[in-house]
Order: C-alpha cells, then structure tokens, then sequence
C-alpha cells in the first residue's frame, strides 16, 4: 500500500450496514468502486463520486483493497469465488476484508483460495448495528496477516472507531459469533424476567428506571432496552432479525462441532426461530423479546417522552466495577 496517497477502495453490498461504510469512506476522502446487486443501492455513492462496476471481479481490478459486507454465507461465496467473482479480479499483492458474519469454515476456504493467488483475506466482522455504522462507531474484529491490518487501518478506522487484530484468519469470526451469541443469550433471559416483574405488578418505566441503578444496570447492562423494547418500537430494524438468527444459528453449529454445550444459545436460537416463521425476518432483533410477553398476556409499550424525562433527571450511576 501506498503511504502517499489514500488506496482506491472496492465496496460490495450495500444494505443497511454496507452503505453506511461506504459511505464514511468517501467522506473520509477514500476514492471508492462499489458493486450492489442492486444498482440503486449505489445511487447515493456514485452521486457522490464513486464509481460503479458491473461486477465484483471489476471491483477487484479497478481497486487496491476491497471490502465486501453481504447478507449470508451465499452470497459471500459467490461474491468472492464465482466466475465473475472478486477472486477472478485480485492481483498478487491486494488485500480483501470480508466484513460480513461469516462461518469459521467458509472462511478457512476463502484465505486459502486467496492466498494461491497471492492476495490477502481476512475476515473482520462488524459490531454495532445500522446505527454504528452511520456514526462510525462500530467494533471491527480482524482475523489474518496482521501486517496486512495494519497497513490498511486508517481505511478501518474510516469505518469503524474500534478495529482490533484478534488473531490468525477465523479469529475475527469467532469473535464475532461469541459476541452476538452472549448478546442474544443475555436478551433473552432480560425478556423474560423483565416481563415477571411486570406480571407481578411493576411498572415497566419504573422497574426499568429502578435496576438501571443496580448493580447490573451501572454496567448500561439495560440502556438498550430504550430504543426498541420500551417504546415497542421494532419496525426500523437497527440489525434486522434475520442477520442475528443467522448469527447464532452459526454459533450453535461451531458449538456443536466442537462438543461446547450450547444450553442458553439453544433456547435464543429457539425463540428467534419462533419469530423467523411469524414472518418477523426484517423486523428488528429485539422484536423476539415481545414473545414473553404473549405467553403471559402481557403488552409493554411506554412513552417515549416519558423515558427521556427519566433520561433527563435519573442519569445513570457512575460505573460499579464490583458485583452487589
């Protein structure tokens, strides 16, 4: 990579997470070819002076280093091995990041495929949501040639304000998956038992506002729970229900290959699959925390006006490092 001028970068897939990557590249003055399967998806880019490419091997030829962020295990490998396939593209030299959630071994198989052809992939899932992404505050976990990292993190730190190296090629992968599942796992047992004290009589802006100051909650254990669970507020997805019903389907499967018992991944799996079949697939994820709540005939809805007033004058304690 040059140190003299910003690289010539390829963007493939731009959904919800992908075009808001692209676009913090080019406002950070990156040069970009982007690729979507739908060219509308680009309108915004190339108005702001990317250039299209019909294919992904065109991305790959016109670029240095090229990043792609695609729906499923699918997609990323047609995107990167088909005929028309960034691989058909590559020099010896460039560099690819796989941004998406991938599978260890789907990614074993890319690095390998790449590096015959003297190129580098590594896979650096992403954190954060839709709303990270637009902000560029976004955790990226990169697995492969930290040389390769390196070199290329002013272009990661464009996108993501946390890029971290977390080892050899499927580290970013696994990272990835251990991160979700922990989120997922933990969701599901605050649905529910939140809606137990509900049930019980709480008041869910008061009980909320109340344990947010326990011992838990000075850790924002229950900050997120503002946005959508609160207000019932599901249908703008931050990460739709689909992308984290793969995710932890993904887990599960790793876990059951390397003989981990996956007891409390099992039944988040369980619970978003219930939402998959109702149709739910491009509702936000925390829409499955409303089935607690249908099997105990309880409806949690509060006012957003009235968790801002919380918000005004209970601001969260200081952080309590120490269990209580």
């Amino acid at each position: 990579m040059k140190t003299t001028e910003k690289p010539r970068v390829g963007f493939i897939g731009l959904g919800l997470m992908g075009a808001a990557m692209a676009t913090n590249l080019q406002t950070a003055g990156y040069a970009l070819i982007v690729h979507d399967k739908r060219r509308v998806a680009a309108a915004p880019h190339i108005a702001a002076g990317a250039v299209w490419a019909d294919t992904p091997k065109a991305v790959a030829q016109q670029s240095e280093v090229v990043f792609s962020c695609l729906p499923g295990l699918p997609q990323i490998e047609a995107v990167a091995l088909a005929t028309d396939g960034i691989l058909a593209g590559i020099r010896p030299g460039q560099a690819y990041f796989e941004l998406s959630t991938s599978s260890p071994e789907l990614v074993q198989r890319l690095h390998q495929a790449f590096l015959e052809q003297g190129a580098s992939m590594l896979d650096a899932p992403v954190s954060g949501g839709a709303l990270g992404a637009k902000r560029g505050r976004l955790a990226l976990w990169a697995g492969g040639d930290k040389a390769v990292f390196d070199a290329y993190r002013p272009v990661l730190k464009a996108m993501a304000d946390q890029p971290v190296h977390v080892g050899s090629i499927g580290a970013g992968i696994v990272t990835k998956l251990v991160n979700n599942c922990i989120s997922q796992a933990t969701q599901a047992a605050i649905a529910e038992i939140f809606v137990l004290g509900v049930k019980a009589g709480a008041d869910p802006l008061s009980l909320w506002q109340a344990i947010r100051q326990g011992s838990l909650g000075r850790r924002r254990t229950f900050d997120g729970l503002i946005d959508e669970y609160l207000p019932a507020n599901y249908d703008a997805p931050n990460a739709a229900l689909r992308i984290v019903y793969k995710d932890v389907l993904l887990a599960t499967e790793l876990g059951r290959e390397l003989g981990v018992p996956m007891r409390f991944s099992s039944l988040a799996l369980a619970d978003l699959q219930e939402a998959m079949n109702r149709g739910w697939s491009e509702r936000d994820c925390r829409s499955v925390m409303t089935l607690p709540q249908e099997r105990v005939g309880v409806h949690i809805k509060v006012d957003p006006a009235s968790i801002e007033d919380v918000l005004k004058m209970d601001p969260v304690a200081p952080t309590d490092t120490k269990r209580g």
